[in-house]
């Protein structure tokens, strides 16, 4: 019920309209007894400071972003968390006393929750990820934490690749892993693939409604052979499962799909809105999966 006294947290982005936040959130908060309301708002970027300056003039509790916002929102906030800073784009915004947001990143937090519930899929390993665009950054900011002995990134544009190897490389957490940069091709990834036990797509190949239904990252071949000791991690999770998780799972490979990253990622924001640790993870997944199940 809607009150007088509630309070307003929601989701910048464009579009926001398919976005499975708002239910899961609301079934959170209900549980919490918090008197809070989220909401997915629809912003262009030419609104975006205009925006953020309402809704905190109307005392909003917090914000998730999402695309294509993350990285303007970041340039916009009065402070940055170091995480914020490394990775150049917010997902998590926080009202300050003095004006202002505080800008954080709460996706590798989301992405590596899965990983680490199950160390003996990658402890020691080499990892590969597909793709170098903004998931790819809070990817490789995750992995870097992880006691792995190398990271593989594939791109298709040399100069993107460049410019995304130097960033996170310049502030590596963890010197001794290597992060490697490497052409996103067949041929290239299939000697790689040779010596790896996690690889994480953060392309949107193979996403519903993205060209063919029915695509892999560089096609079915190059994965037909791999061992199955693998561990397949897709950031997409419409449809569930993606045709290249599925033949993981046909391989007998270990698989992820984007979802548990989603909730992992908007439980970590829930927390520090609310400074409560008692977050119904649960419930949440719950939640998401039947608004899921029910498209």
């Amino acid at each position: 019920m809607i009150s007088g006294t509630t309070e307003l947290i929601g989701l910048l982005g464009q579009p926001v309209s398919h976005s499975l936040s708002p239910v899961m959130h609301n079934a959170a908060l209900k549980a919490m007894h918090l008197d809070w309301r989220y909401l997915a708002l629809p912003c262009e970027a030419d609104d975006l400071k205009t925006v953020l300056n309402g809704l905190q003039a109307v005392g909003c509790r917090g914000l998730n972003v999402t695309i294509p916002h993350k990285q303007q929102a970041a340039d916009l906030c009065r402070e940055l968390s170091p995480l914020a800073k490394r990775l150049g784009a917010v997902n998590t915004l926080t009202p300050l006393k003095e004006g202002g947001w505080h800008g954080h990143n709460t996706d590798a937090e989301g992405f590596l929750a899965p990983l680490q519930s199950s160390p003996e899929l990658w402890q020691g390993a080499e990892a590969v990820v597909l793709g170098c665009g903004g998931s790819a950054r809070a990817v490789v900011a995750g992995l870097q934490q992880l006691p792995l002995s190398a990271i593989h990134v594939a791109g298709r544009r040399p100069d993107a690749l460049e410019t995304f190897l130097n960033n996170l490389t310049s502030a590596q957490s963890n010197d001794s892993v290597p992060l490697i940069g490497m052409a996103l091709e067949a041929d290239t990834l299939n000697r790689i693939l040779k010596r790896t036990k996690l690889v994480v797509n953060t392309t949107p190949v193979g996403m519903q409604g993205h060209g063919d239904d029915n695509a892999m990252p560089l096609g079915r071949d190059l994965w037909t052979g791999v061992d199955a000791s693998m561990t397949f991690y897709d950031l997409i999770y419409t449809p569930r499962p993606t045709p290249w998780l599925v033949l993981g799972q046909q391989l007998g490979c270990h698989s992820i799909d984007g979802l548990e990253m989603l909730i992992q990622q908007g439980a970590a924001s829930l927390r520090r809105w609310s400074g409560r640790p008692d977050v119904p993870v649960a419930l949440m997944r719950e939640e998401a999966l039947r608004s899921l199940n029910a498209d």
